[in-house]
């Protein structure tokens, strides 16, 4: 039977937009300060959830949700089950929008909104590949069950509640629609570390906060900076010029009276994965503060945030680098910085993405003996490295399907992102994104070309129908 999966969904473009801005139009970034009983990371992850099967219900499928945590619908029968995982959490969208993140725009056949391009773009691509499958009536001989996370970008806790409560077996193969083509069947191992430093002023200089990132995953836009000087503020404000010229960075100096002041130093975002792609606000605010005498616990913090981590993103300063000849280097992403004088527990986040060879314990060997952590402790979700081999017959099929649509060589690809993809032993990332394309995940201005979608939605379709027909 020869379909043409591309006109299909064309025929549906217009459907797909639609339920695509429904999603959009939900801010669902986690919130732990409004988390309940019936919304454990806050209302907007729920309120997406329930969209997105209320939209599956509307389509006719079986649905489940799993307490507010996660949830699933099904389609087809069979002994085997292909699981497709994708995500309607989103990071913070943060500042820096032409226009309101949780209102979907179109400009220069560009969708802007925060969750474009992941992961609500991309869901909806693969949840019409599915559902011209469906609506086609193609003989099938496997069921799908297509899972919806709701903690993605933060612990994972979405889906280690969902497999201890859904009560059937995790699929037997499958992918998650949140990374590129042709595929992603390598993952590194994912840990957050934090340094503890205690909040004692000691120098000349006085530290009274410090603030600045969003998320672990994250690379901090801006920091900001509360400081007592013993200099006149035009003297800092003079070094702060040249500073900020030399560095290519925003910011900016507020007087608050009684040799106090303000100090805001404003970067770029860009995905936790690939620090090198921002400027990290928070290291380079540190950076010009550790030309003062700051010590102690604050001393200590300055330094190493603003000397160790300064422009290091594969922890080569640090002393944890490692590359494997498969897997690639361990990146690092400095992601949030806490510090008030008044606390004992002042922190910085450390996300790192490793490859096989090394592990969270040798990294967190070197961090304790850094000079002025007081502990070092580790995030309770701990990734291990991910790897599918070429050969496997899950990465054979999506490849050939993906050849098949764009007239391009497939290959492995190993990243140092974390996907829903490594959930499963015979699991993989495919799609959306197309090689080539701007990668704005968590970054201001996120967006995913309209074509991107129908044409993933296409190689969706196909891809799905080959694993279970």
């Amino acid at each position: 039977m020869s379909i043409n999966f591309k006109e299909e969904i064309e025929k549906r473009k217009d459907d797909m937009l639609e339920d695509l801005f429904t999603l959009l139009r939900i801010n669902s970034e986690r919130d732990d300060s409004k988390a309940t009983k019936e919304a454990p990371f806050g209302p907007g992850p729920v309120e997406a959830l329930d969209a997105i099967l209320g939209l599956a219900e509307r389509d006719g499928y079986a649905t489940k949700n799993v307490d507010n945590y996660a949830g699933h619908f099904e389609y087809g029968e069979g002994d085997e089950v292909l699981g497709i995982f994708a995500h309607m959490d989103v990071v913070p969208a943060g500042s820096g929008w032409d226009s309101n993140p949780y209102e979907p725009e179109i400009r220069d056949g560009k969708i802007y909104a925060r969750g474009s391009s992941d992961d609500k773009g991309p869901t909806m691509a693969c949840y019409y590949g599915l559902k011209v499958i469906k609506e086609l009536g193609l003989p099938v001989s496997k069921k799908v069950r297509f899972v919806i996370g709701t903690d993605e970008e933060s612990g994972w806790g979405d889906m280690d509640y969902y497999f201890e409560h859904v009560g059937v077996p995790k699929p037997d193969f499958g992918f998650s629609p949140d990374a590129e083509f042709p595929i992603i069947n390598g993952e590194k191992g994912n840990v957050t570390e934090y340094l503890h430093f205690d909040g004692i002023n000691a120098g000349t200089f006085r530290l009274h906060s410090f603030n600045g990132g969003l998320r672990e995953n994250m690379v901090p836009e801006s920091a900001t900076a509360v400081v007592t000087s013993i200099l006149p503020l035009e003297d800092i404000q003079e070094a702060f010029e040249t500073f900020k010229n030399e560095f290519k960075v925003g910011g900016e100096i507020k007087d608050l009276g009684e040799d106090k002041f303000e100090i805001t130093v404003v970067g770029k975002s860009a995905h936790g994965a690939s620090p090198h792609t921002g400027v990290n606000g928070a290291t380079y605010l540190a950076h010009f503060l550790s030309g003062y005498d700051f010590q102690g616990g604050p001393g200590a913090f300055i330094n190493i945030a603003g000397k160790t981590l300064f422009q290091d993103h594969d922890g080569k300063k640090l002393g944890v680098a490692y590359t494997d000849e498969k897997m690639g280097a361990l990146s690092m992403n400095a992601g949030v910085f806490k510090f008030d004088e008044n606390s004992d527990d002042n922190t910085i986040a450390l996300n790192f993405r490793f490859p096989k060879g090394t592990d969270e314990n040798k990294i967190k060997e070197v961090l304790v003996t850094l000079d002025g952590v007081e502990k070092v402790t580790l995030t309770e979700h701990i990734m291990p490295p991910h790897y599918v081999p070429m050969d496997d017959p899950l990465v054979k099929t999506l490849l050939d399907v993906y050849e098949k649509h764009t007239g391009q060589e497939g290959y492995e690809q190993i990243i140092g992102g974390g996907t829903f993809g490594r959930l499963l032993e015979r699991g993989v990332a495919y799609g959306a994104m197309f090689p080539g394309y701007t990668d704005t995940m968590h970054q201001a201005n996120e967006f995913v070309p309209v074509d991107f979608l129908v044409d993933a939605a296409a190689i969706y379709a196909d891809a799905i129908y080959q694993l279970i027909k």
